[in-house]
């Protein structure tokens, strides 16, 4: 098994040729459970088969049956579109087997990887001094960063805070609220004005709480993932400032935006985070799993997290500037998940970012325009990123259900639709930049062909 067979890997190494040339990317279909059961029966069995009847039976079966995050119609959830340069970097560093725990195991790759974080954490205006590590996406970073700030909060007078909260608004991504779940936090949640957390709501509620000595961090949100809408991000601050609690920015969406000059200004306020996090595998195009995760203070993510064994003693005995991805999330064993990134960021060049990430940005604008102008369609509000939500007049939610379905069955798009306010709606997330205006018109004229 571990012989080299330059054969199969002149097969595979063929089908990653074509998959990456193909244009556009097709999207995919869903599966059906009877028909994938039955052509994967037997698939796995005792002795060996053939490698190009495997990768038949994958072409036919399994790749057709996924839905590609990275063609240019893909507009549901959040999107993710690798670069083509970071997609073959991938394949290097799979083919590679390269770990990415320690410096003693993987000092170049950690190398490389730390000049991106540095890059995102210079982009948002942090101190020299931060730092952090890449993780497997927004999940992974919002629990290893609330951790920190649970672990670290004391009160006045030293002590571990008991019974510790967080702030959260009732626009938090989920997995804020699962991260709370797991680590034994409780929430206070703070109302939004319009769907935007604020620092005057932020301090409305510790006012108004009976316990608020118990709140340790407040978590701010730079893009939802609904509608892309960017908090107080400055005026949280501030109240974390005078509170004393923990800054954390959820950014995994909307950090993007810090490469653009035009959308940077909306995420003033993101430079005074404690801890921030951004998917570069969504806006960024990197391939998943790519979550960045930074610290104003990465001292205490190592007081946290580095785990201690005596198997681990060699990796904790370097120079100071010796870094150890381990200490800075809840992981161990890790890939360097972040250098497809930086092979693409090094191949293209930031103002390639810049461009691709304005794209999106202003094909969101114009969707705009389109909407107002085309009778039977709202526009639920205006786009702040690159998200946009619109509603069709007398739709209920079977409609856009039904709608769904015809745009994925048509190859035209892959769109879901999402609530709103209590009511079904539709969601448009452009992240591709290949996606043209003209692709746009066709999705909102299945919206109005029957009317």
């Amino acid at each position: 098994m571990h012989t080299h067979n330059a054969a199969l890997t002149r097969t595979l190494l063929g089908h990653v040729q074509h998959r990456l040339g193909l244009e556009p990317v097709p999207l995919g279909r869903l599966g059906d459970a009877t028909e994938l059961s039955t052509a994967l029966k037997g698939a796995i069995g005792a002795g060996p088969a053939d490698a190009d009847e495997v990768l038949r039976l994958y072409t036919e079966h399994i790749e057709p049956t996924v839905i590609s995050c990275d063609s240019p119609g893909f507009l549901a959830f959040v999107p993710g579109a690798p670069t083509k340069a970071a997609a073959l970097f991938d394949m290097v560093l799979s083919a590679s087997s390269l770990h990415g725990v320690s410096w003693l195991e993987a000092s170049g790759a950690v190398a490389a990887e730390n000049q991106v974080l540095r890059l995102l954490a210079d982009l948002a205006g942090m101190s020299a001094s931060a730092g952090g590590c890449f993780v497997s996406g927004g999940s992974a970073g919002n629990l290893s960063g609330l951790l920190v700030a649970r672990d670290s909060a004391r009160t006045s007078d030293g002590r571990p805070v008991e019974r510790p909260r967080v702030m959260v608004s009732d626009q938090a991504h989920s997995s804020v609220g699962n991260t709370l779940r797991i680590l034994g936090i409780g929430a206070l949640v703070a109302p939004t004005e319009d769907h935007r957390l604020t620092g005057d709501a932020v301090r409305a509620a510790l006012a108004a709480d009976a316990h608020p000595d118990s709140v340790v961090a407040v978590v701010a949100t730079a893009g939802t993932t609904n509608a892309g809408i960017i908090d107080d991000l400055t005026g949280i601050a501030e109240v974390a400032r005078d509170h004393s609690l923990w800054f954390h920015v959820d950014a995994a969406y909307g950090g993007a935006a810090l490469f653009s000059p035009t959308l940077r200004e909306r995420l003033v306020g993101v430079e005074y985070a404690d801890s921030l996090v951004i998917d570069p595998h969504k806006w960024l195009f990197a391939p998943f799993d790519c979550g960045a995760l930074l610290y104003r203070d990465p001292s205490l993510a190592k007081a946290v997290h580095t785990q201690d064994a005596s198997f681990l003693d060699c990796i904790h005995t370097g120079a100071p500037q010796e870094w150890n991805p381990s200490d800075y999330a809840y992981h161990l064993t890790r890939r360097p998940r972040g250098l497809p990134l930086w092979f693409s960021l090094a191949v293209h060049g930031t103002e390639a970012y810049r461009e691709a990430v304005e794209a999106g940005h202003r094909l969101a604008l114009e969707t705009a325009e389109l909407i107002r102008a085309t009778d039977g369609l709202e526009l639920l509000r205006e786009p702040e990123l690159s998200i946009v939500l619109l509603r069709r007049t007398g739709w209920r939610a079977a409609d856009y259900d039904a709608w769904s379905q015809q745009l994925l069955k048509r190859q035209i798009a892959f769109v879901v639709p999402t609530v709103w306010e209590g009511e079904t709606a539709a969601r448009l997330a452009f992240l591709h930049p290949d996606l043209a205006l003209d692709a746009v018109r066709r999705i909102l004229a299945a919206m109005t062909e029957e009317s």
